[in-house]
Parts: C-alpha cells; structure tokens; sequence
C-alpha cells in the first residue's frame, strides 16, 4: 500500500515534503532514514506532534489524549485543519461505522491535496485503522504546510529559511552554532538564545553553562510555556538521551517560535516605519521652520537696508558724507557678504526640502505669503537697484561738497578783500570837506573822485564774483546759504550805497569845480598808473610763489623758459617803476618849486611810492629764490635724466648682446663641429666668456638701483627694463649649461656604447636636418622622416606604425610629443652598438668560478678589485644547489637582477 517510488527514495510518511510540487522536506541522507524506525524518534514525534495539534484544538475547546486513536474518525482530523486553516471544510459525517470514519478522512485529506499538498502513499484507511506511521506523516504533512511552509527569510522559505532565521537570531550568543535542526539544539542554549534575543528579561543567558544541558532545556521549555503560550511539545530526558533528536519534533518546536516572536517582529517593524515616517516629517517640518526663519530674517534685513539705500538726503560737511562712504563700503564689505550666502543657502534649503518632500511622497513645501522664494529674489533686486547708485551719488556728494567748501573759501576771501576795500568808504563820500576847500583842493578832490570812480569800477568786477559764486553756492545747495547770502546781500546794498553816494558826491563837486581851477595832474596820472602796476606786483608776487611739481625735464624747462620770459619783462616794468615814481618826483619839485604844501599822500591813490617800492624789492628779492628752486629742480631732472641715459646706454648693450649670445648658441648646437671633446672645450670657453660678462651685468644693476633711489618710473631711451634682461641672462646661463650637459652626455654615450665621432656626427647631422624649427627636439612625423633616412621601415602600413610606436615607447617613455637628440643619441646608440648582457656577465662570473655553479667569497676578492668585490658579496643570495658548500654565493640570480630580469 506504501509507494516510494514517486521519489525514487523510501519516505516514511507516505508525503513528498514541502516543495513547489508537494516536495516540502529534503531528502535527508542513509543515516537520517535509519532512524525513522527508532522507538525514540517515535516517542518524539508523538508528544510533539501531539502537544502541536493541542495547542490548536484548544482554541475549538477540544484536545487529543492519543494520536493514533483519536483521528480515527476523522472528526477532530477536520477540526484541527478548520482551526489552522480558518476555512470551513465539508459537513462530517456522524456515524460509527468505518464508512463515515473513512469519509471524514478523505474529506481531511481532500482539504489537504488542495492547499498543494500532493499524498502519496497515506490513505484514509491506515489513518482510520491508527497505523501510528502513517498518522505520524499526516501530521508532520500539516505541520509543514500550515506551519513551516510560510516562513520566509531573505528569499529562502520553509526549512532553509526557518534555519536562516534561527541562526541569524543565535549569531551574536557564545557556545551557539545552529546548523541543523538536530543535534545544534541538544545542549538547550539555542532555545534560551531565541527567548534573550526577542524577551531578555525572560533568560539570565550569561548563567547557563553549556555542560547542563537537561537544565538549559527544562528553562527554555518552561519559559515558553509560561511566558510565550508555547506549549512543551519536547522532554528535555528525551532529547539528551538520543544520539541525533527527531528533526521534525525540532522543527516543529522552533516553528512555534518562529510564530511567536514574528507578531512582536512586525510590530517592530511597524513601529520603526512609523518612526521612520515621522523622522523624514520631523525632519522636513525643521526644515520649513529654518527656511521661515531664514527668509523672515533675509527679508526684515532687506526691509531696513533699502530704505538707507534710497536716502539720498545729502549731509553739510564732507566728513559726513565721507562717513556715509565709509558705511556703504562697510555694508558691502562686512555686511552683505553675509546677506548673500544666506539667500543661496535659502534657495538651497527650499530645493533640498522640495527634493526630500517630492521623494517622499509629500506635498510640495509652500511658504508664508510674502515669503516666496521669488518674493525674496524681487526683495534682493529692489536691493540692488537701491544700491546700484547709491555710491555713485555718494562720491558726487563729496565732489559737490569739496567744490561747495572751495568755492564756499573763495566767496569768504573776496568778500573778505572787498569788505576791507569798502571800509571807510561811505564815510569819506559823505564827508563835506570841499565846502571849505580852496579851487586846487577842489580839483585835488574832483580827481581823487576821479581816482575812487576808476578803483569803484575794476572792484564792480569783484562784486560781480562775489554774487557770481553766491548765485552758485545757492544752486548747489550750500547747507550755510543764508548767511552766505546775507552777507552777499549786504556787499550788493553796500555797493549800490557807494555808487549812489558816489554819484552824489561827484555832482556836488562838479558844482563847485568853476570856482576852483588848481588840480595836481601829476597826481592824476601817477594815481592812474601807479594801481595797474600795482595788481599786476601783486600777481607777480602771487606767480612767483606759486608751488610746481614736475616729473620731467621738458617740464621744468617749460617752467623755466616761462619764468625766463617772465624776467625779460621786467626791465619794461623796472621802467614804468621808474616813470610812475618820476611823475611823484615831479609833482613834488613842481610843489617845492612853487611853494605849494602838500598834504604828503596822493589825494588820488593810496598806492604810495612806498608802498611801490616795497612791492618792487619783494619781486627782486622773489625772483632769484623762484631761479633757484626751478635751477635745482632742473639738476634734479637733468640727473635723473642722465640716470635713465646711463642705464639706457648700458641696456642697449647688454639687452642685444644676450640676445646675440642666445642665437649664437643655438647656432652652435646645431653646427658643432670637431670632435665632441673640442666642441665640449669649445662651450666651456664660451660659457666663460658669458661669466666674464657679468659685471657688466652688475654695472647695470647699480644703475637700476640708483634709478629705484631716485623715484624713476619710467624710461624713453630704452625698451629693456631689468627684469627682461635678468630673465634674458637667466635664460643664456641656463641654455650653455644644458647645451654642455648635451655634449657631455653624448661623450658618454659614445664612450659606453663604442660610438665612433663619424657616427656621432651622422647623427648629429641627420637630427639637425629635420629638427627645421632649430628647436632641440623632434616632433613625430619629424622624427618618422629621419628615422627612414637612417633606413628603418617604418612607412605608413600596419607593420611600420606597429614599429614607429615601438621606437617612439623608448624614445618618448613620457609621450611628451617630442624626441630630444640625447633620447635619439640613446636610441641610435642601443641600435648601433653591442651591450653586455645578463649571460655575458654569468658567464664572465662562470670562468672567475672555475666552471662551478657558484663562486665563493674568496674567489671574489681573489679576481676583483677590493670595492667591486665587496658590492658583490654584500648582494648575492646564498647558492641552494645540491653541490654547494659552505659559504657559496649564487652568481646567476646576482647577474640576472643587475639587468632587471628578478629581485636582488
């Protein structure tokens, strides 16, 4: 009745096991079948299978006693599969008689085949007859489909995936190692380690020793009853006394675990995803409190900013507005800098938020009103137009205030002069003193009104100034205007007071003037002459006096051609002098001659001989000192002119001659003739040459020094400035030497490598004819046509563009695009001549050695020079041959590594 031939395998209990296709269970080996048929594993398997269906036929308000017998008829069969199924199955039949025991049964099992579960061997009429083997597969059947089947870990279910949890959880405790579902639980502490690592406070794990296992099994079991609703499905005397415990019994026990503890492991699970949601929402919700805070502390900083931008009230005094500069410049420098990393890190925060919202499945993330991102970028550009010309007014400010202050300087001064002009001059028109005056007083006094009309007419020029610079002051805004043009309108009603006086004053002697006739002409004329050459001994005297400051020699030779133009005129001005103090004099001998007193002064001027004089002796005394101060800036100029001549002169030479001796060398390196000893001697003379040139290097650079000291900035007579010509006579010094270096290098080259001077100088030759710049170095294709001159094929075809690239691997390890003659010499060198080899060298050591396979010590110094034998001593490897004695030394492995072929 029982068919094992579905597997090719006996299976005991009739099923296939938990597999897509009924296979629940794999296989176990020869060993595990053996034990099928142990009284212990059956023992096992009955109480645990027993105690599982309990714990589910207790929910129904049933149970079993014996579970042979009580599923005979099939009833408690199909409570059982409708209690772990929580599916209805089909009304059982009540009768006693075997037909109705074996209906119920097939109804069960029925149930069974369509949840995928394929019977093979177990029918209702063994389970009806209590065949314990064939329940106890029944049963086990059930077990794995409603218990085992479902676990899944990590894409492993059932068994595997069961085992995979088991260890996964007991990876952390000591003496624990779960690989099977057997003998890995004997000693109990799996069991213990399941209940710690879900329920610590249950276990005090650190206490149990592995060496008592009974105790270890009787705690989990007992545990799990009490605290996890486990029943105790297992004997721990059982287990402990069984060489291999029944796996399925195992199994079945664990998986109760499994379903204990994945409850509480989705609860966790649920519990850190909600967490984790709250996280992202927490997270984001700081967020928009930073972007709220951010933008409401970028916007009330730009609130309070563009007004002070836009202000543009101006201030009084250009220290004022000097300090408005000064905090404009602080607020670019100090405080929008600031200002403008937090709007980048606000619309870096905004996206980030926007990004983490969107990947989170949030709504998008909307400011306050008013605190948009554009809202702030339209705030920033209303900042920026604010400021864009704010300091642009700010500087025409301080302009403004710096002509206000000077022309504010020049309106005190000429109100200052006209004031003290004007001084006495009311009361000296209102004076009557021609009502007593004789006719020559009269006439005195006409044309000393005369005088004063003449003086009032080139002050009305002054006036005109004075209310000139007002009127500007007023257009400009001067913060002290009104005193500005109070004191102005006083100087206008003063002025129009002593035009009317002096009108007055005029008609009142022109009545008297037919009754007086004497009048002093020479007074007249020397009061006309005597104030024009007063102003202009006064703008003398002002020129004279006048600061320079110049940079050049045609500068101040303007100045003195001016000044000396200024000299030729005054033997002219000596003689009007002369003339004007002459009429005096002759006013006086025509007083003296005809007994006439005068009163001392000119009654028509107050420019006294005097006075002239005093004048006249301050420009002489003026002239010579302006003569002095432009002769010493000239020898300053002419000094520093000869100083930029000198170092010109020297630059001119120096400058082309290194120039010279550049192209020279180039020259040299390319048409070198001799041998390579001549043309090495030949470079070394010439280098020398260059050194003994150096002070006229050194010449040149005290000049510059003494042209530094003299403030000299620049120099028409020579485009050579010092830094070219260092930079130039750097560049010289270092390409003789690196030209020697080539030579010396090539002498070597043809000394190692056996290179005649006839070759040397075909190679030299061949390399200059393609390198066409006169560079030193070739170029690719260049180098590609020299090479096919010297005869290598190296066309343009496959064969020859593979050993082009060859050739261009040695000459060009670096692939800098350019083959120097040394890297051509080294190549032409490595083609042309022999070289020693590592078997060359093994065998020069073979003969030293006598023919033997290793070389002593003594041998070595014996056939060696003294340091030569030492190196080898000190490198070589001791000889592990079978003929070797003591202290031989491998010679082979020695001469290999010199050329690189292995490792010392």
């Amino acid at each position: 009745m029982v068919d094992y031939h579905s597997t090719g395998q006996p299976y005991p209990y009739g099923g296939n096991g938990p597999g897509p296709n009924g296979d629940y269970m794999a296989q176990e080996d020869d060993w595990d079948r053996d034990l099928l048929l142990d009284p212990a594993w059956e023992k096992q398997q009955r109480k645990t299978f027993t105690a599982w269906c309990n714990s589910h036929l207790r929910k129904a308000g049933t149970q079993i006693e014996n579970i042979d017998e009580d599923f005979r008829d099939g009833l408690k069969l199909m409570l059982l599969l409708e209690v772990i199924s929580g599916e209805r199955l089909p009304k059982p039949e009540r009768g006693k008689m075997r037909v109705h025991k074996i209906n119920n049964v097939n109804k069960a099992l029925d149930f069974i085949a369509s949840k995928g579960v394929k019977l093979v061997s177990i029918g209702a009429e063994e389970i009806v007859d209590g065949n314990a083997k064939m329940t106890l597969g029944m049963i086990w059947t059930i077990i794995l489909r409603f218990a085992i089947q479902d676990i899944s870990v990590e894409e492993t279910s059932a068994k595997e995936g069961l085992l995979l949890w088991c260890q996964r959880k007991t990876a952390p405790y000591k003496n624990v190692n779960v690989q099977n579902f057997h003998i890995s639980w004997k000693d109990g502490l799996a069991f213990n380690a399941l209940i710690h690592r879900h329920r610590p406070e249950l276990i005090e794990y650190d206490k149990l020793r592995k060496d008592d296992p009974v105790t270890n099994l009787n705690n989990a079991f007992e545990v799990a009853e009490k605290y996890l609703d486990i029943p105790k499905m297992l004997d721990a005397e059982d287990i402990v006394g069984t060489l291999r415990p029944d796996e399925k019994a195992i199994m079945t026990y664990v998986s109760c675990f499994y379903h204990a503890f994945s409850g509480a492991q989705k609860a966790e699970t649920a519990a850190n995803r909600i967490c984790k949601v709250l996280a992202v929402n927490q997270e984001n919700e700081h967020l928009m409190e930073d972007y709220e805070k951010l933008a409401s502390d970028l916007l009330e900083w730009i609130k309070r900013t563009i007004p002070w931008l836009e202000d543009r009230s101006p201030q009084k005094t250009i220290q004022e507005m000097q300090q408005k500069l000064e905090d404009f410049r602080d607020y670019r420098r100090v405080h929008k800098p600031p200002k403008v990393q937090e709007k980048c890190q606000l619309e870096i925060n905004f996206n980030t938020l926007q990004t983490k919202l969107r990947l989170s499945n949030r709504p998008a993330f909307m400011p306050s009103e008013g605190k948009m991102v554009s809202d702030i970028n339209n705030g920033w550009q209303h900042l920026e137009q604010a400021e864009k010309g704010y300091e642009e007014w700010l500087l025409n400010e301080i302009r403004r205030l710096e002509r206000l202050d000077h022309l504010a300087e020049k309106f005190r001064q000429k109100a200052s002069i006209h004031e003290a002009w004007t001084e006495g001059k009311e009361t000296m028109l209102k004076q009557k003193d021609y009502e007593t005056a004789t006719l020559s007083d009269i006439k005195a006094l006409i044309r000393k009104h005369e005088a004063f009309e003449s003086d009032l007419a080139a002050h009305q020029d002054r006036v005109e100034q004075i209310a000139a610079i007002a009127q500007e002051l007023n257009e400009l805004d001067y913060y002290d205007s009104p005193s500005v043009n109070a004191r102005c309108q006083k100087i206008c009603d003063q002025w129009d007071v002593l035009g009317s006086l002096t009108h007055s004053r005029r008609e009142a002697l022109e009545k008297t003037e037919k009754q007086l006739e004497t009048i002093d002409e020479l007074h007249l004329e020397y009061a006309k002459r005597a104030a024009p050459f007063n102003n202009w001994m006064e703008s003398a005297m002002e020129d004279l006096q006048d600061m320079f400051i110049v940079h050049t020699i045609e500068e101040i030779e303007g100045l003195i051609a001016a000044h000396d133009q200024f000299k030729s005129t005054l033997p002219d001005a000596d003689k009007e002098r002369e003339a004007i103090l002459g009429i005096q004099r002759e006013a006086q001998r025509i007083a003296d001659f005809n007994s006439i007193k005068l009163s001392g002064n000119n009654p028509y001027t107050s420019v006294t001989p005097q006075i002239i004089n005093s004048k006249w002796e301050r420009v002489q005394q003026l002239v010579p000192k302006r003569d002095h101060a432009l002769l010493e800036e000239q020898s300053k100029q002419q000094s520093n002119e000869r100083l930029r001549r000198q170092f010109a002169t020297q630059a001119n030479i120096v400058g082309p001659w290194i120039q010279t001796k550049m192209e020279e060398i180039g020259r040299i390196s390319i048409e070198m003739h001799g041998t390579l000893e001549d043309q090495l001697n030949h470079l070394k003379q010439y280098e020398q040459s260059i050194v003994d040139y150096k002070p006229n290097l050194d010449l040149l650079e005290q000049q510059h020094q003494l042209i530094q000291e003299a403030l000299i900035f620049d120099n028409k007579h020579t485009n050579y400035t010092m830094e070219h010509i260092r930079v130039g006579w750097e560049q010289l010094l270092t390409t003789i030497a690196r030209t020697i270096n080539e030579v010396e290098n090539q002498i070597l080259t043809r000394d190692a490598k056996g290179i005649s001077q006839e070759q040397m100088q075909e190679f030299r030759a061949s390399f200059n004819h393609f390198d066409k710049d006169h560079g030193g170095a070739l170029g690719p294709e260049e180098f590609k046509a020299c090479l096919i001159s010297l005869g290598y094929d190296v066309e343009n075809d496959r064969q020859g563009d593979a050993e082009f690239n060859r050739i261009m691997s040695v000459v060009d390890p670096n692939s800098s695009g350019t083959v120097t003659f040394q890297a051509f010499i080294d190549f032409m060198s490595h083609e042309t001549t022999d070289t020693d080899t590592a078997d060359q060298v093994i065998a020069s050591f073979k003969v030293l050695a006598g023919d033997k396979n290793y070389i002593t010590a003594e041998e070595l110094r014996r056939e060696l020079p003294p340091d030569q034998a030492e190196y080898c001593i000190a490198r070589m490897a001791s000889y592990q041959g079978s003929d070797t004695v003591p202290g031989a030394l491998d010679y082979k492995s020695f001469s290999t590594a010199l050329y690189g072929e292995s490792d010392l």
